[in-house]
């Protein structure tokens, strides 16, 4: 037995993290990268301060069933519209991802975005990567422990203000703040920032790649969207290899040399540590850091830039120039989705802006079907549900109609505040021998007193007894 346990070999199911110390890097595409980091961070932490009307420019205001967009205001009817916004989005990742890969990946993702933020704090508290992968090396010491420990303060100081701002969609900020500040939060209102403050923690600060590697299905699916003049990270083989280091003494020994002097700076700068040299990866993530890399080790060496770049697998086979890349970026799949996109969002935004600022819904007392009262006339009893869903003040007619003599009893006028929603019970009443013995199509109506031109028409049924 003791011979067969040392034939036993131990098979590891998962391979063991290794740590990745991007190295930073400067170029046109890292401009651009915190370009959008600055403009996706000043929306986000911003919007939720702003005022209009009186009030946060941007609520969602879950309590009320209000959601508020400047001065556009939604109720749960409206769900429509965001199930709308969710398919212009998917239409408009399948489109940029067609055309430029995964641009969004690389620049506007949240995952993106935040671990650069965390990635800056990290070197301007413990360095660049050689000083970082020197201090994970040393053993625990004064210095160490104060740079991680301020680094990780700092990362969770970001992280709390994250979390914070996120739940200041839901809950009016400056509400929130009070409450804060007296540490009266509510049980709900701790566990989101606690949660989405860890999430953020966690996903930049520790995981990293981790997630676009193996969480994110978009790395997964990716292919499905791409095609042949899909705009992709390339290192050019033919010019690049075979690869090697110049000699500094002998220029003569360079000439059977590619450009790729095999300095590994695409490697060291990428943030899921792949090699781009050996193609197109799902850990790639589009960012561009290995372009910038790259180009910064051609102009060193005299040698022109582009060995890596954005290009597409029929440009590099065919060896097109940009404007022919161009060209051919017109084809169907963009077409297709281009018009579809195009539709969507005119739909949408039409419907957005002519909408009716008013909602009523009709609902029929279920324990009065039809009763005769005096004179002979039939009565039923229905329940108006009325919401203004304006900001503003507003005052309504109600009417009846479908039925000859068909007339509404008591109150035919309401005036709704800003927003309001009111229940209102109504009585219809139809003479003797009018109408049909049983149901009977009849609409209400209600118009806007100030405006006449805004108003609804609602379908109900008026029963008759046999």
């Amino acid at each position: 037995m003791q011979g067969v346990a040392a034939d036993v070999a131990v098979i590891k199911m998962y391979k063991a993290r290794e740590e990745i110390y991007p190295r930073e890097v400067q170029g046109r595409y890292a401009s651009l990268r915190w370009l959008f980091v600055w403009i996706t961070q000043l929306l986000f932490y911003g919007l939720p301060w702003l005022s209009w009307n009186d009030r946060q420019a941007v609520l969602f205001d879950l309590g009320a069933r209000k959601f508020y967009i400047f001065g556009i205001v939604l109720w749960p009817q409206d769900f429509i519209y965001l199930a709308a916004l969710l398919i212009i989005s998917a239409y408009s990742l399948f489109l940029f991802t067609a055309i430029f890969g995964r641009v969004w990946c690389g620049f506007t993702c949240p995952q993106t975005v935040y671990t650069e933020i965390f990635m800056w704090i990290e070197r301007k508290i413990e360095g660049n990567r050689s000083a970082r992968m020197r201090i994970d090396r040393q053993p625990m010491s004064v210095e160490k422990f104060a740079r991680k420990s301020g680094k990780h303060m700092a990362w969770g100081a970001v992280a709390l203000w994250t979390g914070f701002t996120f739940v200041g969609y839901f809950t009016p900020i400056h509400v929130l703040a009070g409450e804060v500040a007296a540490l009266t939060l509510g049980p709900w209102e701790w566990f989101w920032v606690l949660f989405y403050s860890f999430a953020t923690y966690g996903n930049a600060g520790w995981m990293r790649e981790q997630v676009c590697k193996y969480m994110c299905p978009y790395a997964r699916f990716q292919s499905a969207m791409f095609d042949k003049d899909s705009l992709i990270i390339t290192y050019d083989q033919d010019r690049g290899e075979p690869r090697g280091a110049r000699s500094k003494n002998d220029p003569d020994a360079d000439k059977n040399l590619g450009d790729c002097i095999d300095c590994s700076m695409c490697v060291q700068v990428c943030p899921t540590g792949i090699d781009i040299r050996k193609g197109l990866q799902y850990e790639c993530i589009g960012c561009a850091a290995c372009i910038d890399a790259c180009n910064s080790v051609m102009d060193k060496i005299s040698a022109p830039r582009g060995l890596v770049r954005y290009w597409t697998d029929h440009a590099q086979t065919y060896r097109w120039s940009s404007a022919q890349i161009l060209r051919h970026m017109v084809r169907p799949r963009v077409l297709i989705y281009s018009a579809v996109l195009l539709a969507i969002v005119s739909v949408f935004f039409g419907a957005l802006l002519t909408r009716t600022p008013v909602k009523m819904d009709v609902i029929r007392d279920r324990g009065s079907m039809g009763r005769e009262v005096e004179n002979g006339q039939i009565e039923n009893v229905y329940r108006l549900q009325i919401m203004n869903t304006d900001e503003s003040r507003h005052h309504y007619r109600i009417g009846v109609e479908g039925v000859d003599g068909i007339a509404l009893q008591g109150a035919s006028e309401v005036t709704l505040e800003s927003t309001e929603t009111r229940s209102i019970p109504v009585d219809v009443r139809v003479p003797e021998s009018k109408g049909s013995k049983g149901s009977n199509k009849i609409w209400f109506t209600l118009i806007d007193t100030d405006n006449p031109e805004v108003g609804l028409r609602e379908k109900a049924v008026f029963f008759v007894p046999r």
